[in-house]
Parts: C-alpha cells; structure tokens; sequence
C-alpha cells in the first residue's frame, strides 16, 4: 500500500470516482437519493490540484482505493488552523484500517505545514464518520453550519484535534 500526493501522472477520473461511490454509500438515507444518483461521473476531477489544496492517494495493489484533501482552513476565526476539506474509501475499504492510515498521513503532513490544530466539519447524521474522527482523537466543537444539498438542510459540525506537534 502507497499513500502519497497526487501527481501529474494520476487518472483524476479513478481519484473522483473515489469520492462518487464514497458519496453514494456514506450519504445514503442522509443526502436525498435522487441527487446521489445524479452525481456525474468526474465530478471532482477538475478540483483535483486547486491552489491551496493538497490532495493524497491510497494505492493498494496498483488501484486507487482512497484519497484526502487539505490544506489552510477555510474560515475566518480559524485561519492559522489546518483543515481536512475531505477523506474518503471505496466502500469495500471501510473498516479495513485504511481510514487511519490515510489520516495519519493527513496528519504528518499538516505537522509538516506547521499546522499545531486542525479542524473538519462532517454532516450531523454521518453517524460512522463521526465515530471514526472520535475515535482518532477529534473533539466536538460547538460550532455547527447548516448546508444544502440536493435541496435538503443539512448541519454540519465542526471537529478539532489540538497540538499535534
């Protein structure tokens, strides 16, 4: 198993495709089906390598079964922090300890940043997600922001791990 940046020679397709099954199983009864069902192949593709944004690959056997991206948090009271924007397996992955091994790398490298804490937001109903981040060591904040997707309201919570130096 590899995991590393993503580099030019990565298949950006197989990197979204990733986040579009993981979308798809994760989100199910949570995120309205219809708008799942609908998620164009590619979809994250063209995001892939944006300015500002890192972006990480699991390799097992020659084929991409994760990936992550972070980078500067995107909110304004938490600018110096860093921010897992996503982290995401191929459904026949979970639970198989990949998670973990993609976070810690997410992690090191935030280290690397210099980033001393580091934040997420997860939606509210994502009940496996937010056992995996507790588990790891992330702490509830009280700071939750409500989305729409798929016309749905949605809350998304915020969590922090603090001093990973």
């Amino acid at each position: 198993m590899e995991i590393r940046y993503i580099d030019s020679s990565d298949d950006k397709m197989k990197i979204s495709k990733i986040m579009e099954d993981s979308w798809k199983y994760a989100y199910r009864g949570i995120i309205p089906q219809e708008f799942l069902d609908k998620i164009p192949r590619g979809h994250w593709s063209n995001r892939l390598g944006s300015p500002g944004l890192y972006t990480m690959v699991c390799i097992k056997d020659g084929e991409y079964i994760g990936t992550a991206s972070f980078g500067r948090a995107r909110i304004d009271n938490c600018s110096d922090f860093g921010e897992i924007i996503s982290i995401y397996l191929l459904p026949e992955y979970i639970g198989k300890g990949y998670g973990i091994k993609i976070m810690d790398s997410v992690i090191n490298e935030l280290r690397i940043h210099e980033y001393k804490e580091v934040i997420l937001y997860v939606l509210e109903e994502n009940t496996r997600a937010r056992k995996f981040y507790e588990r790891y060591g992330f702490e509830l904040c009280n700071d939750d922001k409500e989305v729409i997707i798929g016309g749905k309201k949605l809350t998304a919570v915020r969590y922090a791990i603090r001093d990973i130096q």
